[in-house]
């Protein structure tokens, strides 16, 4: 199946609108996150683990799925496949990997730290808040630099689909179209 060209550049836009906004919200909850280790005030911690108890209930988990959504119809859809390019590959199972972690261990570890504050304890374990955060972002960034530069070449499954020039040799390279 492949995509028709309006098809797959509107679905890129979704698709990198959506990568970015998850970026930025790792962003504010890393600064949320430091905010509520760092300050004295009770409040102001209150304030932050509440803060990212909002993105991570109900901004992060539908990001990460359109995120998710989106790069595999791209790959799907496209000349790029999701087993043809070692980076579209890496990018598949991390951004699985990091959607996992995001509703499984960074949302319970957020719900933790508000009900701890909440009921006028101190805030739990301070790697809780960050770890997540700093994890996410790193993915996010390997992510995002892996999806620019394209490094790695083709799986072994992408070089046996590769075509070939009539003198029966393979392509060194691909020419990209100004349709690409």
């Amino acid at each position: 199946m492949k995509l028709s060209r309006p098809a797959r550049r509107a679905l890129l836009v979704v698709h990198v609108v959506a990568s970015a906004g998850w970026l930025g919200l790792t962003f504010g909850l890393l600064a949320l996150g430091l905010t509520a280790v760092t300050t004295a005030s009770p409040a102001a911690v209150e304030a932050g683990v509440r803060g990212m108890k909002l993105f991570a209930d109900w901004l992060l988990p539908p990001l990460a799925l359109l995120t998710l959504l989106s790069g595999l119809v791209l790959a799907l859809g496209t000349q790029w496949g999701l087993a043809r390019h070692r980076w579209v590959f890496t990018k598949f199972w991390l951004t699985l990997a990091t959607t996992a972690a995001t509703v499984l261990a960074l949302r319970p570890g957020v719900n933790a730290a508000v009900t701890a504050v909440a009921a006028g304890e101190s805030l739990p374990d301070a790697g809780d808040i960050l770890f997540g955060p700093v994890v996410s972002l790193t993915a996010y960034v390997f992510m995002t630099v892996i999806s620019v530069l394209k490094p790695w070449g083709p799986t072994r499954r992408g070089r046996g689909l590769r075509p070939r020039h009539p003198g029966g040799l393979r392509r060194e390279g691909t020419v990209r179209s100004m349709t690409s």
